[in-house]
């Protein structure tokens, strides 16, 4: 696993990246400690990390910031802070956990449970879901999102006006910070449960789900029953 650290404060900065190679143990690949926004910015542009730990307040800025333009990366975030008030804040963008400050070994060891599994608290907090486009960061608000289509190492999410945005998260990656609504239905397709007006079979053993908007998708044969008794 390829971390970086962004902190300003250099006694937290070691202290996390002690805990962190406790936790992982042979997991860490390689660990990168970075104090400054900027220098944070042209990293995580030039190289492929894997886990952020992000700190809100560097050197008297604005984390948030960068927060979009983090999130909107192929790997997870996790919000290292003593800014306890921003936690609702940080999870609407999609953040997999907030750790405030000061913290133990068990409650970072949890977070960092957290950027594997799916933790259904966090993940009804999301608001929105940051892609990059050019120089430029633009949020899409999750209530606009109808569905997702994998797309290899990235993801299509695919909203109600028509419109694509490419996200540099997997979908797997994703399905592990949407909400609950979001159901992977194919290994090709997340979609949001609520745009689901019906279901319709063919022969085959062939399964369509028709969206609000008149859009078909395919429904995995495997995932048919669960799908059935999400929606009751």
């Amino acid at each position: 696993m390829r971390i970086l650290i962004v902190e300003d404060e250099e006694v937290i900065a070691r202290r996390l990246a002690r805990f962190v190679r406790h936790i992982l143990g042979e997991r860490v690949e390689s660990l990168h400690h970075i104090t400054a926004m900027h220098d944070a910015r042209l990293w995580v542009r030039e190289h492929v990390i894997d886990l952020l730990f992000l700190d809100l307040n560097l050197n008297g800025r604005d984390g948030f910031e960068v927060l979009g333009e983090m999130v909107a990366g192929s790997f997870q975030t996790i919000i290292v802070s003593a800014h306890s008030d921003q936690a609702i804040r940080a999870f609407e963008y999609g953040v997999a956990d907030f750790v405030a400050k000061p913290w133990d070994e068990a409650r970072l060891r949890k977070a960092i449970e957290r950027t594997t599994v799916r933790d259904d608290e966090a993940r009804e907090q999301l608001r929105y879901l940051a892609v990059r486009k050019a120089s430029e960061v633009h949020l899409v608000p999750i209530g606009e999102v109808e569905l997702i289509k994998g797309a290899g190492d990235y993801s299509e999410i695919q909203t109600e006006d028509g419109a694509t945005h490419l996200h540099d998260k997997t979908l797997t990656s994703l399905e592990r910070i949407l909400p609950a609504r979001f159901r992977r239905v194919h290994r090709s397709y997340v979609v949001d449960t609520n745009r689901i007006e019906s279901l319709r079979s063919e022969p085959g053993s062939r399964y369509f789900a028709r969206l609000r908007s008149g859009r078909e998708i395919a429904i995995g044969r495997s995932r048919i029953e669960a799908l059935r008794q999400f929606l009751g």
